[in-house]
């Protein structure tokens, strides 16, 4: 009879330990349930938006230390919004979705298409901006291809997990993979790569008279596509930006910046 009330005993101490424990884990699940219920609240509450961006022109780029573009000045526009500072930080495009999860950044704003694998990993806005996939070569050359299959024996440089990588792989043409558009482009022009697959907005502000490239021109249209701004899934600042573009398209603010950067034309109507 002794030993089975010290079992008893031990039973019950078990017993109020686990549900000691559980009342623990429910709070703090609880707790983390309240903090990650509004990613706008963490973003107004550590004061600053941490902005996921590649060196993109005219979308992102650095001008005399600042980083300027479309995307950069409606993001600065977003932070003012709501109340924060601004962060821009330079991320490897393939890591955009492990960044946004791990909080190193809380959004993406670079001209970002949204494939199947952006809609599955993030929340992502209206569309706000057209876009598409060019084909960007020596000027003396270019002519020479004007359909898909002239393509095929080219050797291309793509961003690595960019749109264009895309197309290549469609494609199946032999290919490249660099940390930026930008560097896609250069690749062309050094002569390592036959041809680039890059975003239409980037080739039209780096290649072609009156730019740095001079002696390259973009041609061939491979794709269209619409561009949109990435959040952590589930995010509310999804919705928040939403309303701020309808806002800023409603009052003209966002074609004003759109015409700074020569790109009033391929903004999308925010209804």
């Amino acid at each position: 009879m002794k030993n089975l009330k010290k079992v008893l005993a031990v039973l019950l101490m078990f017993v109020m330990v686990f549900a000691m424990a559980a009342c623990g884990s429910d709070d703090g699940g609880d707790d983390q349930g309240q903090a990650a219920e509004s990613d706008k609240a963490y973003v107004q509450d550590k004061g600053t938006l941490v902005v996921g961006i590649t060196d993109y022109p005219p979308m992102d780029y650095e001008e005399n230390g600042e980083w300027v573009g479309l995307d950069a000045d409606l993001s600065k526009a977003f932070a003012e919004k709501l109340g924060v500072d601004i962060e821009f930080v330079v991320i490897e495009w393939d890591n955009k979705i492990m960044e946004l999860d791990n909080k190193s950044i809380d959004m993406v704003w670079n001209g970002m298409t949204p494939t199947d694998e952006v809609k599955k990993g993030m929340e992502v806005s209206n569309p706000y901006c057209t876009n598409g996939q060019i084909l960007v070569m020596a000027k003396d050359k270019i002519g020479q291809y004007q359909t898909e299959e002239s393509l095929k024996e080219l050797s291309f440089a793509v961003e690595a997990g960019s749109m264009g990588q895309g197309v290549a792989e469609r494609l199946e043409c032999d290919f490249t993979a660099v940390q930026t558009q930008a560097d896609a482009v250069m690749e062309v022009a050094a002569g390592t790569s036959e041809a680039a697959i890059v975003d239409v907005l980037i080739a039209a502000a780096l290649v072609g008279e009156g730019t740095s490239y001079e002696d390259l021109a973009y041609g061939l249209i491979l794709n269209e596509e619409q561009d949109v701004v990435g959040f952590r899934k589930g995010s509310d600042l999804a919705a928040e930006l939403n309303q701020f573009l309808k806002d800023i398209y409603a009052d003209g603010t966002m074609l004003e910046v759109a015409e700074k950067y020569s790109l009033k034309d391929f903004m999308i109507e925010q209804k």
